[in-house]
């Protein structure tokens, strides 16, 4: 028998005291480590009902299970981690995983919405927060950041990625990982960082959850799994997650080129990759294996390390090494996986290190945390819009204030709410009271009837009028209308695939009569995604996309609405004209009649134009920028890229200054334009500021079919503006010793 202390203590040769602990493992001990449960009851208190509950309960007060998700605080997390420590042969310590995707206790915007800010900075520090506050109620693994590009707002799940770009989704699945993980994953203050889908779940035909992936290969390298593989190389992820969707016909959760082949092979990735819920048994609905013990030999041989609740490890892998159907090898890989990442939280050290009650009941929601979620929230609105001075409001204005979103507290949270307690953001309602704005406050109409929870569907009301019309004469009355319409938390998310992505309910009939009562409109959009926006671009003055930002939405939209706030956000996302669009890009490949023609015959619709209504990258301020003086040029293995900004008109403000490259001709197809580069900065006003960008081989290359990377002489167009409708652009030919050079 190894000694348990030794397991812990006395070697700072992590490897071999992985390879000693391997040895004195039995197999349903390395079972038990390849096992995850969720954590739904008392683990010191008599076995649920149900066959398969019991049993869970008893391999937990056995200590054979690897780790747990859903389990959270001081007093769970203890109980379920002595019985692992203490009442195991080995002592090997559990870890304990949550969804921590947008904050913890304090919420931040949804993801999708950080990724509006451009400010990686930020981003990193939200994700701090977040790991803090988990940390100190007892996790140390989320299943975050989703790395998924996602170009179909019909996905629900679109409000925790980063858009539709893969540069950006990268750089901000950096910042995000580097957050959760901080300088040193021994730490107490840390959690381990999951990236995920593994890989194209974000491409779900027809945007509708869990459903298959269709895409080519070229697609594949080129686009889904950049982030992937960007990410692994800069911020050091220690766990992946599988995907539920299927790739050339084959689950993510069993495809050995993917995971074994490409994720460990070829990246080198020693960490561990957990499936995601139940989807190893799900092969089985897939029509790719026939039942649970081949599901159990297919994930594993295709490197699925952790089983996560559907529990075929448990029941199978015993079986298919004694009839040498599964190499005890593999097996052994994945323990070893697990146990590294322990080692590494430094588990095997403290196995309770985590846990402290005074670090829980201060670390918890604190006004410096809530003044960083401010922060980030400020800086994720997207003005899209807005005609002749709308806004900022006017002091002295008299404004009624329409709308359910208005003075919903819950909404903001967002669908991933973690540890976060029910309604208890600040609403736009609010923040006006605090403000002391001169204004009226009316309902209008429900969005839905009663909370909704996670697995449970919304019921939107549809035939409810109560409040319309008094709502309709609040706004006959103002000199100014700020209507708020959108999306509750739940109405966008995992689950929540919608066709029609109008206002839901009869929140457009609200809007409607409103505008013909007062058309001095500003709308503010809260959802989860963008949504097809197209009445209101054609007739009201001044749009806000205010996202769902967490706890302090109405403070930081009201600071945009009053000035006090200068917007600078960007958007990560197309947004669409009609749904019909769908799924919408910006970095598209062109085509043999890419038009537009006052004829037919060319690739467009009849009924809508083709391009976005607001395009990724777009997003105004209250102030006018211009760019100039655009020279870009080869020097010393580079690309330099040279611009000016200029703020010419209106108070400071921040702009997102984006870099766009298109190769013109290549061996096989390119996007229109693909974003290389971006910085974001701040101009006073009239303030003028040179920038350079050094453009790589990387940023000019691109994966053919077959996994090659290549970098071709040839010409490149580079745009530079403030999105990916960019104007200023200039042409660079390189020649094939100019390639060769490229650092």
């Amino acid at each position: 028998m190894l000694n348990k202390s030794n397991t812990r203590t006395d070697t700072h040769d992590t490897e071999a005291r992985i390879t000693a602990l391997l040895s004195e493992m039995t197999l349903e001990e390395k079972m038990g480590q390849l096992t995850q449960f969720s954590g739904f009851y008392d683990v010191t208190g008599p076995p649920p009902p149900g066959d398969r509950e019991a049993q869970k309960h008893a391999l937990l007060q056995r200590g054979l299970i690897g780790s747990m998700l859903n389990v959270v605080g001081y007093d769970d997390v203890r109980a379920f981690q002595t019985y692992a420590v203490e009442n195991s042969r080995l002592g090997i310590p559990m870890m304990f995983a949550y969804d921590v995707i947008h904050g913890h206790k304090t919420m931040f915007p949804i993801p999708l919405a950080e990724a509006a800010s451009w400010d990686l900075d930020l981003i990193e520090k939200g994700a701090r927060v977040a790991a803090t506050e988990a940390a100190a109620q007892g996790l140390n693994w989320t299943f975050a950041p989703m790395v998924d590009v996602t170009r179909d707002a019909r996905w629900g799940r679109v409000m925790e990625g980063a858009g539709e770009d893969p540069y950006l989704g990268a750089v901000i699945a950096e910042a995000r990982v580097k957050g959760f993980q901080g300088e040193d994953l021994g730490s107490p203050d840390t959690v381990l960082a999951t990236v995920k889908h593994f890989a194209g779940y974000g491409f779900a035909e027809a945007g509708k959850e869990y459903n298959v992936a269709e895409v080519s290969q070229v697609t594949l390298f080129n686009t889904i799994l950049q982030p992937f593989r960007d990410v692994l190389e800069n911020a050091n992820p220690r766990s992946f997650m599988n995907a539920f969707n299927t790739i050339n016909g084959i689950p993510a959760t069993g495809d050995v080129e993917l995971q074994r082949g490409l994720l460990k092979g070829d990246w080198g990735f020693d960490g561990v990759v957990v499936s995601d819920w139940g989807s190893a048994i799900e092969m089985v609905s897939h029509g790719f294996v026939e039942d649970g013990r081949e599901a159990a030999r297919v994930a594993m041989t295709a490197g699925s390390d952790v089983d996560m609740e559907s529990y075929v490890y448990l029941d199978h892998l015993n079986d298919l090494v004694e009839t040498g159907d599964l190499d005890l090898e593999l097996i052994d890989d994945a323990v070893r996986r697990v146990l590294r990442t322990k080692f590494e939280l430094g588990l095997f050290d403290d196995p309770y290190r985590y846990l402290d009650r005074d670090r829980e009941s201060e670390t918890l929601m604190t006004q410096a945390h809530l003044q960083a979620s401010e922060e980030i929230a400020r800086k994720s609105i997207v003005l899209l819009k807005n005609h002749h001075g709308a806004l900022p409001l006017q002091q002295g204005e008299r404004v009624a204030l329409i709308g359910a979103l208005a003075a919903d507290k819950d909404a903001p949270l967002g669908n991933w709410r973690a540890h976060a307690e029910a309604h208890s953001a600040m609403s736009v309602l609010e923040a006006f009271e605090e403000a002391q704005l001169n204004f009226e406050y009316s309902h209008g109409v429900h969005v839905q009837w009663g909370d909704a929870g996670f697995e449970y569907p919304v019921h939107i009301n549809t035939d409810n009028w109560e409040g319309f019309d008094e709502a309709v004469e609040a706004a006959r009355q103002a000199d100014k209308v700020v209507l708020v319409l959108g999306e509750t938390a739940r109405q966008s998310g995992e689950g929540r695939s919608r066709v029609d992505l109008g206002f839901p309910g009869l929140q457009q009939q609200l809007l409607e009569a409103v505008h013909a009562a007062n058309h001095n409109l500003v709308l503010v959009v809260m959802s989860g995604r963008p949504l097809v926006l197209s009445w209101a671009d054609a007739h009201v003055p001044a749009i806000v996309q205010a996202w769902h930002l967490g706890h302090r939405a109405g403070r930081a939209i009201t600071d945009v609405l009053t000035g006090k706030e200068n917007p600078s956000g960007k958007l990560p996302m197309s947004f669409p004209r009609s749904v019909g669009q769908l799924p919408l890009y910006y970095n598209h490949m062109n085509t043999g009649r890419p038009g537009p023609k006052e004829t037919v015959v060319w690739a467009g619709y009849s009924d809508v134009e083709t391009t976005a209504l607001y395009p990724f990258g777009h997003g105004l301020s209250y102030s006018h920028f211009v760019y100039s003086n655009l020279a870009v040029a080869y020097h010393e293995g580079q690309i330099e890229v040279q611009v000016a900004v200029q703020n010419v008109e209106g108070p400071p403000g921040e702009e997102v200054v984006q870099v766009y490259v298109h190769d013109r001709v290549a061996s096989i197809a390119r996007p229109v334009r693909e974003l290389k580069a971006f910085k974001k900065l701040s101009l006073e006003s009239g303030e003028y500021q040179a920038l350079t960008f050094k453009l790589k081989a990387k940023d000019l290359g691109f994966y053919k079919a077959d996994g090659t990377f290549a970098v071709e002489a040839g010409e490149f167009d580079i745009y530079v503006g403030g999105s990916s409708c960019a104007q200023l652009s200039a042409r660079i030919r390189l020649s094939s010793e100019d390639v060769e050079s490229l650092v």
